[in-house]
């Protein structure tokens, strides 16, 4: 790195990534801790985990090629573990991270990445997404029964901005919810503590219907959802950085990090536009500045995270509930578009979506495994029956 490529939009644009992926989801990040039974210590060893994960990936990437690579956590994969990781101890959801995270360090060195993601249709894909995230959606609207006030400053919050500054909506619907919490004495303040973060060690623990009812759907959302939005995202910036390393790198960084909570560190689409656009800096060449500006924010929100996981728990679960939502409303209704949008794949497509938002179980596996099995004997048994006529 030379002194000479820095520059304070490549940092400001570092920091704005960061938060805006921080505010944003790490509420859901904080319910896939809980469903798996994690204690408060854990949750805060989950995001030192990620922290330095990301932070690795980050810094150590972008020098490398001198490119702002932007890694971040996977949000769809973290609302898929909150509903799928009921019933499953914490031991077993590690495994379920070690056991996806190898398999991506094999497709990344392998270079199948391109060739996997095709086996699969989109739309499928984006239907068993879809219906993962379907209860976060309906959390919106249950949480604002409750607490209507302050559940319903949020979404007017995020609707204003999605108009007037879309790319901040999450942030201000945050803002808000603070705001609101804090006029209103909701907030507890017996819960804060601020501390620096403790690593939490979690035996791995293997158990095969959680390998294959959550670990392949986390890999799949990992890589369908993340993954390929994440180099489409790159390639469009004017950046040729070889995809298989990238994939290798961030798969191994989760695997070595698994038993201390990094559950998926992949490739950011999102808040890596605001990276690799010219806002960060107008030579593109320059921009890998704002790629290590990130990684070294990740490390100090890491290292926070003790402090993050108290604020959060001092506030109301429907706030909690409500941002998560909101954050998800987005990619909700981009996946259901991408799940209906061709004819061919339609039906198969719901079937998909429908059996995965269930949450039906068999054998212990979880539904969104089911709604791509269900899904793809449905497109092979129709448009077989169709072209055979």
């Amino acid at each position: 790195m030379s002194i000479k490529d820095l520059s304070l939009s490549a940092i400001v644009a570092g920091f704005v990534a960061v938060l805006v992926g921080f505010a944003s989801s790490v509420a859901i990040v904080l319910q896939a801790a809980a469903a798996a039974g994690a204690s408060q210590d854990i949750m805060a060893s989950w995001l030192l985990a990620l922290g330095i994960g990301m932070a690795a990936t980050c810094i150590g990437l972008s020098w490398y090629y001198k490119a702002p690579i932007i890694t971040a956590w996977s949000t769809p994969g973290a609302a898929l573990l909150a509903t799928s990781l009921q019933g499953l101890t914490i031991n077993e959801a590690v495994g379920v991270f070690i056991f996806t995270a190898a398999l991506g360090v094999i497709i990344g060195l392998s270079g199948w990445f391109d060739k996997l993601t095709r086996l699969i249709p989109l739309p499928l894909a984006s239907a068993m997404l879809a219906g993962i995230l379907l209860q976060f959606g309906l959390s919106i609207f249950t949480s604002l029964q409750s607490q209507l006030l302050l559940v319903g400053i949020m979404c007017i919050s995020y609707l204003l901005a999605k108009r007037l500054m879309p790319r901040y909506a999450i942030l201000w619907v945050l803002l808000s919810g603070l705001i609101s919490v804090l006029l209103q004495g909701q907030f507890d303040y017996n819960a804060i503590m601020l501390s620096f973060t403790t690593p939490v060690w979690v035996t791995p623990h293997w158990s095969v219907s959680a390998l294959l009812g959550v670990g392949l759907p986390l890999l799949l959302v990992t890589m369908a959802s993340q993954n390929i939005p994440g180099v489409a995202v790159i390639r469009t910036s004017g950046y040729q950085t070889p995809v298989s390393p990238l994939i290798s790198s961030t798969a191994l960084s989760t695997l070595l990090l698994a038993p201390w909570g990094a559950f998926s560190i992949n490739l950011a689409a999102i808040t890596a536009a605001i990276c690799t656009g010219p806002e960060a800096h107008p030579n593109k060449d320059k921009r890998y500045i704002a790629g290590i500006a990130a990684g070294v924010f990740y490390l100090l929100a890491g290292l926070a995270g003790a402090s993050v996981v108290a604020l959060f728990a001092a506030l109301p679960k429907e706030m909690i509930a409500a941002l998560a939502g909101l954050a998800l409303l987005g990619t909700i209704g981009a996946n259901l578009a991408a799940a209906t949008n061709e004819g061919e794949h339609r039906e198969a497509a719901v079937v998909t979506l429908l059996v995965t938002a269930s949450g039906v179980s068999f054998f212990g596996i979880a539904a969104a495994f089911w709604g791509i099995i269900a899904g793809g004997l449905t497109l092979l048994l129709v448009n077989g029956l169709r072209r055979s006529r």
